[in-house]
């Protein structure tokens, strides 16, 4: 009866689908695979959602028989007078075999992942931001090895026998107090720092000597507009003035727009404090600077900001880590879209004169095309005012 409740018809008709999903994934690879003559990666193949889900059930499959047949070793041992099976010395065994794999699999964890940490912090704050993952890390260890090995090794010692039975212990304030007070105390602690840190990186303060940057972002790019000479960005406008020629739809009704600066890397002098001010054009992407501890998403319509001091240059990082070939980079840390993994940029930090000299190379935003396009759009308000610079009546 019990193979019978075991095979009934639902379960050979899930196991008829999984089946057939996994024919058919093998069946369309070949098919693509022989249309364009190309090589069959057969790796690829077994990596299909069918053959998960047929291994998921195989496994289950063989789970349910070995239980049964256990079952039925167990009856057979009482019918003949013996003692059955112990199954709560089994279920403490499996407890302590689950808890020694557990911390090991942790420690492996660490070991691998460990050696993928990143470097020591390139900005002023980013020493906050550090400590505040390595305070909580360690909390969380210190709570994580009391709480397995207390969970599975009470378990195991006080696991049921024919002479000892379960003691009911349904409630107590004390236990309750004290898991719920110190974990509260801790959280708090934590949330206030972290609340403090992120005002300092989130300062909407603007102090003389600011550098402010834009750093706009689309389907599946970063485009970067600096300040000219007068030290301002110009203000922008997506629902007024973005064409083809204008990416950034920059304003032409603002005169500080007229010597902003296009760059194609992100350029940034050491000890300068740098507000990175971010759009976005499409949907929702992310600023993300990791060795400088920063991120920020990029929403549509809702224009944000941080603000950080680089502290070591690009060349002393080189030298620090021993890699010539070290860069900072900067990422999209949302999946924005089949070409997200295209969204990043080399980010240099330099000497405030090789700064200078960068930025006296770099290209006028408002180039050629773009003041006829202006000139086009708004007639006779056009006008040239002084030197190089394009400006328009109000």
């Amino acid at each position: 009866m019990g193979f019978r409740r075991l095979i009934d018809s639902k379960k050979i008709l899930s196991l008829f689908a999984a089946f057939t999903l996994l024919g058919t994934n093998t069946l369309m690879a070949q098919t693509a695979a022989a249309g364009t003559d190309a090589p069959v990666d057969k790796g690829a193949m077994w990596l299909g959602v069918g053959y998960y889900v047929l291994l998921f059930l195989l496994v289950c499959v063989i789970v349910a028989v070995v239980g049964k047949i256990l079952k039925i070793y167990d009856l057979t041992l009482k019918m003949q007078g013996k003692k059955g099976i112990q199954w709560n010395n089994i279920i403490g065994v499996f407890c302590i075999v689950f808890l020694v794999a557990g911390l090991y699999g942790a420690y492996w964890s660490f070991t691998e992942q460990g050696t993928q940490i990143l470097p020591e912090s390139a900005s002023a704050h980013g020493g906050k931001i550090d400590m505040m993952f390595w305070v909580t890390t360690a909390i969380t260890m210190v709570v994580f090895l009391i709480t397995q090995v207390l969970l599975f090794g009470f378990a195991f010692k006080y696991r049921g026998s024919d002479k000892r039975k379960g003691y009911y212990y349904p409630h107590n304030n004390t236990i309750e107090k004290i898991w719920t007070i110190i974990p509260a105390i801790v959280l708090t602690i934590l949330v206030v720092f972290g609340f403090f840190t992120w005002r300092e990186v989130t300062n909407t303060k603007e102090v003389k000597g600011d550098i402010n940057i834009e750093i706009t972002g689309h389907q599946f790019a970063w485009e970067l507009r600096y300040p000219g000479k007068d030290g301002k960005l110009g203000s922008s406008d997506y629902q007024l003035y973005y064409t083809a020629t204008n990416m950034l739809a920059v304003s032409p009704k603002d005169r500080n727009s007229y010597d902003d600066l296009k760059a194609d890397t992100l350029v940034l002098p050491v000890n300068k404090s740098i507000r990175l001010n971010i759009h976005a054009q499409d949907v929702i992407h992310s600023v993300y600077l990791p060795h400088f501890r920063v991120q920020m998403n990029a929403v549509p319509g809702l224009p944000t900001f941080f603000k950080f001091t680089p502290t070591i240059t690009t060349a002393d990082m080189r030298n620090r880590l021993d890699d010539p070939n070290f860069n900072y980079l900067l990422y999209c840390n949302k999946i924005c879209g089949g070409g997200h993994y295209n969204m990043q940029k080399v980010v240099m930090v330099v000497t405030e004169a090789e700064y200078q000299e960068w930025l006296a190379h770099q290209k006028p935003y408002v180039n050629d095309q773009l003041k006829k396009e202006w000139q086009l759009a708004y007639g006779s308000q056009v006008k040239e005012l002084t030197g190089k610079r394009v400006a328009l009546n109000n």
